[in-house]
């Protein structure tokens, strides 16, 4: 830990004020925050002599709870504390802990002010203090998908396949796979069935793995493909069906088989917060064959869902048209997390994890069972959790979570990093996206940070490259539905994106790309960012830019593990280093309009251009570099 600005009652020549160092049973650990419960903590501060520090204590208190200060003992200049990490955490599990340390001198006393979890000021009063995630001993998450690429599909949009499928009654097939304008509601907000369909379907999507397998493709992720009345599927009429238009149990089969001989793991969007109420469970409109919620208090259904005295009952966000389940009832609980339930099922046909919706809407008792449930069937399966905030420290519902702690999740979508991210790219701000990668990298356990979901587009946004543009975002939905960039505005875009998936493909994590980014989709909210996929009509450049940056995820090892180092944040130039076994790779990143420069601090090697460089190397507007350290 180092300090990120002097205080100027302190002049230091330059040195730094306060050093803090941390060392996990014996090991030092920078950039380190979140810490197994067995383990010992050893803190070593050495202030300046001109603070004229006499005595140092950190005061922490687990969360929620109250305060308390431990002294640091003193040999010579430096204090150290070590503390036994088990007597703060709960014998049962995890435990989040905030800190601060407080400099003590005759006259005063100076309190430390995180600024990214990692790096400090000094104030004169408490500020904003450092958190300590404890996890659970053993905690593992699954080592294939370390280091591997993501790609997430949106089924009805991918590929309609050669094999044909059944068009179900009330929906509507939209023959103009090229050209076709995804069905829109008059002003954003208002109803809307999305009731048509493009024919996408899972035939489809295993017609297609050689492509996907030669942009470094190791795990598909899906949109819901549980029959529903809708394209997207969020609102699932049946979980035990996979939906006929999308092929049925056959088509899902044989995609988990053929994407197993290439060496692709499937994962599956689970919606367990809330049905349909146009579902075999709600049945509302009375279209399915079994005795539904909605229709008398009889049905076996019935406690599945939280009625009122009125007759209306609980929904996602208050949308009647997703009611919601009640977990705490017996007979829907084993439903999903019983041994025959739908979760174990799906993992027991060969899915290889699930994706989880709205994680927040559920409890941690139901995301810990859920993760037993899964890891019976395969401990190598993964569980993803959507979550849009720092996922170690996110409040819910009035309810810290415990989502990272071990017995939960192991990988969230990264939505700080994808809003940090634009941010950089649109402001040249590589501060602000330097402090979002350091402090969730020194907030996260190691093996979660190995393993985030890093996006930088989803079916829940503006497609990638219509936000690069810079353009606006807002507008009639009409509007938006024929808007396309100019050619100036497309090519600011492309250069852009490519600094973006470069820094996502070598940050610590997974890279996740979002359907048809790689071949240059444009499109502004839902349901504009869901467009049918351009097949033979892909922007070249674009697609084999991708490809590069899978190989190099193939072809360099230590962006599975190797630990995450930011050199530089000034303006627009970002430079970060991961490091393993003693090699080394840099990525270097300029969003400024103008050049910038970096001294290598050894000879290294251009993964993309090739040749050898050192010294000072210049970076064009708009540019990236990957550089591996010569040994």
């Amino acid at each position: 830990m180092a300090i990120s600005r002097s205080c100027p009652e302190y002049p230091t020549n330059g040195t730094p004020a306060l050093t803090i160092t941390k060392y996990e049973n014996g090991v030092r650990r920078d950039l380190c925050g979140a810490f197994s419960r067995s383990a010992s903590l050893t803190f070593v501060l050495e202030p300046s002599p001109v603070l004229a520090v006499r005595d140092i204590v950190i005061r922490l208190a687990r969360d929620g709870e109250d305060w308390r200060d431990v002294p640091f003992r003193r040999e010579g200049d430096r204090f150290s504390l070590t503390l036994a990490l088990a007597d703060l955490a709960p014998e049962e599990g995890g435990a989040l802990v905030w800190y601060e340390f407080l400099l003590i001198g005759e006259t005063r006393t100076l309190f430390t002010d995180s600024l990214n979890n990692e790096d400090f000021s000094l104030s004169e009063h408490n500020a904003r203090r450092f958190s300590l995630l404890i996890f659970c001993d053993g905690l593992k998450t699954p080592e294939w998908f370390a280091g591997g690429v993501m790609y997430q599909i949106f089924p009805d949009r991918f590929f309609r396949g050669s094999v044909p499928c059944p068009l179900r009654e009330g929906a509507v097939l939209n023959p103009d796979w090229e050209n076709g304008v995804p069905q829109f509601a008059p002003y954003r907000g208002a109803p809307l069935k999305n009731n048509e369909f493009f024919g996408g379907t899972l035939w489809g999507i295993a017609e297609k793995l050689d492509y996907l397998a030669s942009l470094g493709v190791t795990v598909l992720y899906l949109n819901p493909i549980f029959e529903a009345a809708s394209n997207h599927k969020y609102d699932t009429g049946n979980y035990q069906e996979v939906d006929p238009m999308f092929g049925g149990e056959a088509a899902l089969d044989h995609l988990l088989s053929a994407a197993k001989e290439k060496g692709i793991r499937v994962v599956l969007d689970g919606v367990f917060n809330h049905t349909g109420d146009d579902s075999l469970y709600f049945n509302r409109y009375g279209r399915y064959d079994s005795l539904g919620a909605a229709q008398s208090e009889d049905s076996p259904y019935r406690s599945w869902y939280r009625f009122r005295a009125d007759g209306s009952w609980e929904s996602w966000w208050g949308i009647p048209i997703l009611p919601r389940l009640d977990h705490g009832d017996p007979s829907c609980r084993r439903f999903f997390l019983g041994e025959d339930g739908v979760v174990a099922g799906r993992i027991r046909q060969g899915a290889g994890g699930w994706r989880i919706d709205v994680a927040d809407e559920l409890t941690d008792d139901f995301l810990s069972e859920m993760r037993a449930a899964v890891k019976r069937e395969d401990p190598d399966a993964v569980i993803i959790g959507e979550v849009w905030e720092n996922a170690a420290t996110k409040i819910s519902y009035g309810v810290r979570r415990r989502y990272l702690y071990g017995g939960e999740l192991d990988s969230v979508m990264n939505y700080p990093f994808r809003s940090a991210l634009l941010r950089y790219l649109l402001e040249a701000d590589a501060p602000f996206l330097s402090n979002e990668l350091t402090e969730i990298y020194s907030s996260y356990p190691r093996a979660i940070s190995d393993c985030l979901m890093n996006i930088i587009g989803t079916h829940d946004t503006e497609r990638i490259l219509t936000v690069l543009a810079g353009v606006p975002l807002d507008g009639a939905p009409a509007e938006l539905a024929a808007a396309r960039l100019s050619p100036a505005e497309r090519a600011l875009a492309k250069r852009r994106l490519k600094i973006a998936s470069a820094i996502q493909y070598c940050v610590y994590g997974v890279p996740s790309l979002y359907y048809g980014d790689e071949a240059g989709m444009e499109g502004y909210h839902d349901p504009f960012c869901r467009r049918p996929f351009p097949w033979g009509r892909e922007d070249r450049t674009l697609t084999e830019h991708y490809r590069i940056l899978g190989r190099i995820r193939h072809e360099e090892p230590l962006l599975r593990h190797g630990e995450f180092s930011p050199l530089e944040a000034d303006g627009g130039l970002l430079v970060f280093s991961r490091k393993e076994n003693g090699e080394e790779l840099i990525l270097a990143a300029n969003a400024e309009n103008s050049e910038r420069s970096w001294r290598l601090p050894s000879p290294c090697v251009d993964r993309i251009g090739g040749g050898q460089e050192e010294g000072a190397c210049t970076l064009a507007p708009l540019s990236f570099k990957i550089w591996k350290r010569c040994r």
